[in-house]
């Protein structure tokens, strides 16, 4: 009281230490303000090695699906041009090299018909050198195994270099529904494919890389699918020396027949694919 009245009057006030240590314990309330609106902006990090200005774009235009499906006609080019110059057919006339024989040589050619098969060599030919250089059994293992060699790299480079810019331009009918059968039922369509005779096996593998079938039921139903067909070239390049034997009538038997019914059916169903 008496500070309170030294204070009213004029003259110095002396705080008593009581009152003191209550101003000391309300200072940290007093200074401490938090602003009414506080905004909080979130940087999103910079990666030190991310490609940024100039580098960026080239990096997107390497990397977009128009330039990877040009990679893929380039290179589908070159092997085409690589055949035509080194003529992988010489190994009906000329014989596989001396010094690769039995299991090895087996495992060579499978690796051999696996990149022709990509680079648009027929496959009847190679069966049928398969058949001329192993014989039967050999021989289709061999034919069969790069058979699916040759499938599942066509496949590959057709699902990472093409399907991103092809399957946009799936938009007629046709089309659509070829897409809808593969994506949805793949082992059963691929299956019915390979069986069928003329449809050619680069065509195959590319279409079915641009749907969205999975690995395995392609390879597999290729596989199962392609092994009559590539049996029965193997048998008649095998037993060619001897064109009246059992197994070669039998063997030419079963090329004819499924390609006579292939046409047969194609024929007849023509008006119905002209009417759609």
């Amino acid at each position: 009281m008496l500070a309170d009245a030294t204070t009213r009057s004029g003259g110095t006030a002396t705080a008593t230490p009581q009152a003191t240590a209550k101003i000391t314990a309300m200072e940290p309330a007093a200074v401490v303000t938090v602003p009414a609106a506080t905004s909080v902006v979130a940087v999103a990090p910079v990666l030190p090695g991310a490609p940024t200005g100039f580098a960026a774009r080239c990096t997107r235009a390497l990397l977009s699906p128009w330039s990877r499906l040009s990679l893929l006609l380039v290179l589908l080019a070159g092997a085409a041009s690589t055949v035509l110059l080194f003529h992988p057919q010489r190994l009906l006339s000329d014989g596989w090299p001396p010094q690769l024989t039995g299991a090895m040589a087996a495992l060579v050619f499978a690796a051999a018909y696996g990149l022709c098969s990509v680079a648009f060599v027929p496959r009847p030919l190679l069966n049928l050198a398969a058949g001329a250089l192993f014989g039967s059994q050999l021989g289709t293992a061999s034919a069969l195994a790069g058979t699916v060699l040759g499938a599942g790299i066509s496949f590959g480079l057709g699902r990472v270099l093409g399907q991103d810019a092809l399957r946009p331009l799936l938009r007629g009918r046709w089309l659509k529904a070829a897409d809808g059968q593969l994506s949805r039922h793949g082992f059963r369509s691929m299956m019915a494919a390979r069986l069928f005779p003329g449809l050619p096996f680069w065509g195959v593998n590319y279409c079915a890389a641009v749907s969205r079938m999975r690995w395995m039921p392609f390879l597999v139903a290729t596989a199962l699918g392609s092994l009559p067909n590539t049996a029965a070239y193997v048998v008649a390049g095998a037993r060619a020396s001897s064109p009246t034997s059992p197994a070669f009538l039998i063997a030419m038997a079963c090329i004819a027949l499924p390609a006579l019914g292939g046409a047969v059916v194609a024929w007849r169903k023509r008006h119905h694919l002209r009417a759609r």
